[in-house]
């Protein structure tokens, strides 16, 4: 379901920024119930630390936990008008050719929206590109989005209502908690696994298991973790915090590992001691089977 509903491509959320910045689709107005059953669930993960595969702006939190936005909320998921405030020379209006509206596109129909009165005649110049950035941030980050916003919101306040956690977190601790740290140990997490059906840390499937996870790539480390947990990312203290088992998944045969997600858990047939058999089958269901057999 937080696949389906955080995944880039849904109408919940724009492209506008790139796939790597999950932001409000603002032509989105017919899914008001959408929008806030990602509040919910948004809010359900960050209470029972679920890490979620999402890639929201500082500026999410910042608004949740009732902060001010600033230039620097927009200059990270619009990068290119940071070129604009670093820019020194004084031919501002003929080098970046703005005025104080904005225009943009969806399918055939084009759309306008005036910063401020009389937007459309007004040049972003050397001396107003600061005012230009602060109201674009406004109307980017707050007006354009706000039916959507509220909707989100509506979601969130379902579970936080009178809770305390705005009052406990900065807008990075929150972050992290529900994206988690991109900072991966597996020494670590291979400390604090726990092993069930027949497994213990001396199995020698558990051994080879670990060999492969060391000594993989980044990229295939991250996503056996996915594979496993539900994502990239280590929660709040590292690895070593997380609830990690292995279970045996029967004696040796062709299968597949698989995993359930919710809980943490690899289900790992007992390959013996063939780590190239280990090998090809886990980095296979890890890189090619991403929801194989996932729960």
């Amino acid at each position: 379901l937080s696949e389906e509903l955080f995944d880039i491509n849904s109408p919940l959320w724009t492209l506008r920024f790139g796939e790597n910045v999950t932001w409000f689709n603002s032509d989105c107005t017919w899914d008001d119930e959408g929008f806030e059953y990602a509040g919910v669930l948004f809010t359900l993960a960050l209470y029972n630390s679920v890490l979620l595969d999402v890639h929201f702006p500082q500026a999410l939190y910042r608004k949740l936990l009732d902060q001010p936005l600033g230039l620097e909320d927009l200059v990270d998921i619009k990068k290119g008008l940071q070129q604009l405030l670093d820019y020194e020379g004084d031919d501002v209006e003929f080098v970046f050719c703005l005025t104080f509206e904005v225009t943009w596109r969806t399918l055939e129909t084009e759309h306008k929206v005036e910063l401020k009165p009389g937007g459309s005649n007004i040049e972003v110049t050397k001396d107003n590109k600061e005012e230009y950035v602060l109201l674009y941030v406004k109307w980017l980050l707050v007006d354009s989005i706000m039916p959507q916003w509220e909707a989100f919101r509506k979601g969130v306040d379902r579970i936080l209502e009178g809770s305390s956690l705005r009052d406990l977190f900065t807008p990075v601790e929150m972050e992290l908690l529900v994206v988690g740290s991109p900072e991966l140990d597996f020494d670590a997490l291979q400390q604090n696994a726990k092993y069930e059906g027949g497994y213990d840390e001396k199995s020698t499937v558990v051994q080879n298991l670990w060999k492969f996870v060391k000594n993989a790539d980044r990229e295939t480390q991250a996503q056996f973790l996915k594979f496993t947990t539900g994502s990239t990312m280590a929660p709040i203290g590292g690895l070593g915090a997380m609830d990690f088992k292995v279970q045996r998944a029967g004696p040796d045969s062709p299968q597949l590992p698989t995993s359930h997600t919710c809980f943490n858990t690899l289900l790992l047939p007992d390959y013996g001691d063939n780590y190239e058999k280990l090998s090809e089958r886990l980095g296979r269901a890890v890189l090619e089977c991403e929801g194989f057999g996932l729960e």
